[in-house]
């Protein structure tokens, strides 16, 4: 148990905490959510130990291990896989290691032999036996299948080198689990799994994310960051959003009856003041009115950005052709022979690993890559806007927000520039920033302000989701959900992709034994929404067939 009592933390003029009072329990999982900037990671560090704070206390109940997912990727390069994730429990490590150390003496001593004792009980009690089977699973749990257990760190790539970070967090089942943003980089399966273990797990879970889904699966409560302090909601994110939404109208309800008090305040005064026979009744509102606070309650610092599209034209019948699309990369078939039929209400997301051809994909048919073969064709009707993953050569200049923006308006008044600005959170002297200075989720914001300003009746999005925070991705969720037009768009956002999406395909490897069962040319295409599409029986089974021993599935 973690017990939080007057914490407080300031940096320079800004208060990061104030007076934080919260105990961590237990058999619980706790989502921390906040704004950008609002200390979700700083406070884990603090938890951990990692980061000092200016005043209060953190008590750790005696005994309690904590356990903490590590963010450097590179800490463990010269070690094994099964070694590092036994290193997540130190005093079993080090038991491990000191027996090694005794055990490959030449001359045995008999201090050594009463010490070996000691060592092999400690051994034993802490699990030793069982460890390298349990750090396995806990692997295998996470896609990584034995030939990579058996590797040094430095032969992973960076996504498996997260996993199995993850895996050392877990491993030894600690007292406390303080996780920061445990999925990314995982694929679904392994998100699946990792959900299912937290819901098991019978000690304390301190998590950040951003993924609601995650959030809602495994959360049994949220502690919300804002305005320094923090505040503790039963149940999942979902139902701290309709609680946060039921009190902000609450507050919006008793800021209206202030002011209508007010203003009755102000008639009667200003009515009777020179009555001599109500005067005193004039004197008595006035003092009313002079106690009453007018100030406006403002529940949460946060800021939800406006996303709405809005197409100048419907789209027609004929929305886009693909015949034989090939692309190439390095010798590589990322798309191979690739045709595809999109219907006018379509919202198709693509999923699947091959991320590369996803890409590939969206930037050919919005006119940004040549294809090595195959043509496509887009409806008369049509006005495709492109959102591509990598956006930073848009910002390579040092022009200001507003002219950045006002290049792809269509009508160059400042007001109108600006208005598009402040939907995406750049206000007042924020529109005057050099774009070269951005940070991602900025730009993020700003090439959505550019689609939003096309009034385009297709929109494409490669990843739209990297880099926002949850208030964003709400908002670009509430957004396309909205919007009349055609979507194709790939996220690892599971929530994202499910709310959104009416039709899923799924690019299979190229390399693998194509051409089996129904879906003859590289890729799996349902009408079903996300979820249907994960439980659909017909997809496991071209899954299974399509797809090499240890493949999984990917968004």
């Amino acid at each position: 148990m973690i017990t939080v009592s007057e914490l407080r933390l300031q940096y320079g003029e800004r208060l990061l905490f104030k007076d934080v009072h919260i105990k961590f329990t237990p058999g619980n999982c706790y989502g921390i959510i906040g704004a950008n900037g609002a200390g979700k990671s700083t406070f884990l560090k603090i938890l951990s130990g990692e980061a000092e704070h200016d005043k209060g206390e953190v008590a750790v109940s005696p005994g309690d291990r904590i356990a903490v997912l590590k963010q450097d990727h590179f800490s463990f390069e010269e070690f094994p896989v099964l070694e590092t994730v036994i290193r997540g429990y130190p005093q079993l490590y080090e038991t491990l290691k000191e027996r090694e150390r005794i055990y490959a003496k030449e001359t045995f001593t008999e201090a050594d032999g009463l010490r070996a004792g000691e060592l092999e009980a400690e051994f034993a009690d802490r699990g030793g036996w069982e460890a390298e089977a349990q750090a396995g699973q806990l692997l295998a749990g996470l896609g990584l299948d034995e030939e990579d257990q058996a590797k040094r760190m430095a032969e992973l790539d960076e996504s498996k080198k997260v996993r199995v970070l993850l895996a050392q967090a877990l491993f030894g089942s600690p007292d406390i689990l303080l996780l920061d943003e445990p999925t990314n980089g995982l694929d679904l399966e392994s998100i699946a799994w990792l959900e299912d273990f937290l819901i098991d797990f019978p000690n304390t879970v301190i998590v950040v994310s951003h993924d609601r889904h995650f959030l809602n699966a495994v959360c049994t409560h949220i502690c919300d960051i804002d305005f320094g302090r923090i505040t503790l909601y039963s149940g999942n994110y979902d139902f701290w959003y309709q609680m946060s939404q039921i009190l902000q109208r609450q507050a919006k309800e008793q800021q209206k009856k202030k002011e209508e008090k007010a203003r009755e305040l102000k008639e009667f005064i200003q009515r009777f003041a020179s009555n001599a026979a109500k005067s005193r009744q004039a004197t008595s509102r006035k003092k009313v009115l002079e106690k009453l606070d007018l100030s406006d309650m403002v529940l949460t610092s946060r800021k939800f950005p406006y996303v709405g599209f809005k197409p100048d034209r419907e789209i027609g019948n004929n929305v886009l052709r693909i015949e034989k699309l090939t692309c190439h990369f390095e010798g590589a078939a990322l798309l191979r022979d690739f045709s595809l039929m999109v219907n006018r209400h379509d919202k198709i997301a693509f999923v699947g690993a091959e991320h590369a051809a996803k890409s590939a994909l969206f930037a050919i048919i919005a006119g940004e890559l040549a294809a090595a073969g195959g043509d496509y064709y887009w409806g008369q009707t049509t006005a495709v806007s492109y959102f591509p993953k990598e956006n930073s050569a848009f910002f390579t200049s040092q022009s200001s927000l507003l002219d950045w923006l006002r290049q792809f308006s269509p009508d160059q008044d400042e007001t109108y520039v600006r208005s598009f600005l402040g939907r995406m959170l750049f206000s007042g002297d924020e529109a005057l920033k050099p774009v070269n200075v951005l940070s991602g989720g900025e730009r993020v914001r700003c090439m959505l302000a550019r689609m939003m300003l096309s009034g385009a009746n297709v929109l494409i999005l490669d990843e739209p989701t990297n880099h926002l925070d949850l208030e964003a991705i709400t908002a670009l969720n509430n957004g396309l959900i909205a919007f009349p037009g055609v979507i194709l768009f790939n996220s690892h956002d599971h929530e994202f992709v499910n709310s959104i999406a009416n039709r899923i395909i799924e690019f299979l490897p190229q390399d693998g034994p194509l051409g089996q069962g129904p879906d003859q040319n590289g890729f799996i295409d349902r009408m079903m929404p996300f979820d249907d599409y994960l439980q659909d029986v017909s997809v496991k089974e071209l899954r299974s067939q399509a797809y090499r021993s240890g493949e999984r599935l990917r968004i």
